[in-house]
């Protein structure tokens, strides 16, 4: 379990997207990484890079030491979790109460976020002496959101229904004269956080418990993996998005053209081969967690394609595509991971559940990139407080130090060369 405590650690101080890119970005420059604009105008090669867009989306990459015969292992995944955002104007005040009008962000389980100490966090922009400037908050008060009582809800047990503009407002403050920033504040994103602290527990310590292990674990490994590489033959990245649970139709988000306009401008700055070339020996990697079987509902799983704690990297299928992996992209990254001594699951929906899609999907639309959709396995996926095995992360740190060292030749895999 070398890695789960240093998780742990990151998670806690991880409030929202801004502020684990930031975390990510100390970690990177601690470790001999150089901060470059997008532009990439003075990079060369066998060098470390990192490069941040719209506060929330970084990218850190080693170059290659030649130009000739480059396959690019390019690690995706992403930094938001489902919460809820404040409103533009969000002081409710009403019934001796002050509350916070929010609305949802992503697919959160609601009823995991009442009755637990949340706080708020993001970034404002402020005017400083007639110059707009951003800065991360992470406000020192607690907000609640409180359920209703059993005695006025006797159906609560039963048939909880919760309304995001009626139950899931948090309430701050019984004073009516609130103000929240010594400044004054231009405009925001702020939200939600859970400010319960990770957990490793269990008989054997087999499990850890945090908020946000869906999408930070696979973010966190792959930063991780990546950070103590040498610059070699390949261009190795680590990529993390925001806005994944909200479709990333955003200018940091997987769905912009942000990602393939990087590798065009690394390729052309470092007179690599032709763009094509690289991308037909290519790997992405999705890195985003799967759906253990449950204790309580094991129904719920596939039959023969469940995953199960600690029992390694999860490849995940879907024959509509939601996953990208196909035979040639999962036989690639079996081979990685038999290279590392990593165990490897299989995981598929139920035929009759509708599923969840990925980072891998997406980019293929601007990068047509062999691709394998994995993760870790977990319970309570989009609850305030999720569960996995605190010895997976291990695992994929391993396969992911192995992918940036290992020559794939994706292509000369095709019958049709």
């Amino acid at each position: 379990m070398r890695h789960v405590e240093g998780l742990i650690k990151f998670i806690d101080h991880s409030y929202t997207p801004y502020h684990v890119t930031e975390n990510l970005k100390q970690m990177l420059l601690e470790n001999g990484f150089e901060y470059i604009s997008s532009d990439v105008e003075n990079i060369k090669l066998g060098k470390k890079y990192f490069t941040i867009y719209n506060d929330s989306a970084i990218v850190a990459f080693t170059t290659p030491t030649s130009k000739t015969n480059v396959e690019a292992h390019i690690v995706a995944s992403h930094n938001d979790s489902p919460t809820f955002k404040l409103k533009p104007n969000y002081i409710l005040v009403d019934n001796n109460y002050v509350r916070f009008n929010t609305e949802p962000y992503g697919g959160a389980i609601y009823a995991t976020f009442t009755d637990r100490i949340l706080g708020v966090a993001g970034r404002v922009i402020v005017n400083e002496e007639g110059t707009l400037k951003t800065k991360l908050v992470n406000l020192p008060d607690d907000v609640i959101i409180p359920n209703v009582a059993i005695h006025m809800n006797r159906e609560i047990n039963s048939n909880l229904y919760l309304n995001p503009q009626v139950d899931m407002l948090p309430v701050f403050s019984l004073k009516k004269d609130n103000k929240l920033f010594q400044k004054e504040i231009i405009s925001h994103d702020l939200y939600l956080y859970n400010k319960d602290k990770g957990h490793i527990w269990g008989q054997d310590k087999e499990f850890v418990s945090s908020p946000k292990l869906d999408d930070l674990e696979c973010a966190y490994a792959s930063i991780v993996a990546i950070m103590h590489q040498d610059a070699n033959e390949f261009l190795n990245m680590s990529v993390v998005f925001n806005h994944e649970e909200v479709g990333s139709r955003s200018t940091n988000g997987a769905a912009s053209n942000y990602l393939e306009s990087l590798i065009r401008n690394i390729t052309k700055k470092l007179e690599l081969e032709d763009f094509e070339k690289i991308i037909r020996n290519s790997l992405i990697v999705s890195a985003d967690n799967a759906h253990a079987i449950h204790p309580n509902h094991p129904e719920l799983s596939d039959k023969t394609n469940y995953p199960v704690l600690n029992k390694g990297v999860v490849i995940k299928h879907q024959a509509g595509l939601s996953y990208t992996t196909d035979a040639l992209s999962e036989a690639a990254f079996k081979y990685v991971l038999e290279k590392a001594g990593v165990p490897v699951q299989s995981y598929t929906n139920r035929s009759d559940k509708r599923g969840g899609g990925t980072l891998g999907s997406i980019l293929l639309a601007t990068l047509p990139i062999s691709s394998v959709d994995i993760g870790l396995a977990q319970l309570a996926m989009h609850s305030a407080f999720e569960t996995a095995g605190s010895k997976d992360i291990d695992y994929l740190v391993k396969a992911l130090d192995t992918l940036f060292n290992e020559r794939l030749n994706i292509s000369n895999i095709l019958i049709n060369k």
